[in-house]
């Protein structure tokens, strides 16, 4: 004897459908996420260090103005640094995030937003 679903449950075009529509987020949240690590983000602190990450977070350089370097007062230089690195990688964060949501929408689904 077969089980009859009620109207509306069985139809496997519906479910074909929405695991197409799935594949092609995933493939578009892959893309946009390899687009993303290729980007450069770029913050400063004070106007004297500038820092530059890239989309996996790795920090690719570093400016520090020559008056920002006064030997009693190391500790404010490390403050710039720390604030800028910080800075430039939290531009790298909201971008891919703002950029995973536009593909995923309001979905959490694991492996496709959500980054940090």
């Amino acid at each position: 004897m077969k089980a009859r679903l009620p109207q509306g449950y069985g139809g496997s075009n519906n479910m074909n459908q929405m695991l197409k529509q799935a594949q092609k987020m995933q493939q578009d949240a892959a893309a946009k996420q390899a687009e993303l690590e290729e980007q450069e983000y770029t913050a400063t602190s004070g106007g004297m260090v500038e820092v530059t990450v890239d989309g996996k977070h790795f920090l690719k350089s570093i400016t520090i103005k020559p008056e920002a370097v006064d030997p009693d007062d190391v500790e404010m230089l490390q403050d710039m640094i720390i604030a800028a690195v910080n800075g430039a990688v939290e531009k790298a964060v909201n971008t891919a995030n703002e950029e995973m949501e536009k593909i995923t929408g309001s979905l959490n689904l694991p492996g496709m937003g959500g980054l940090l």
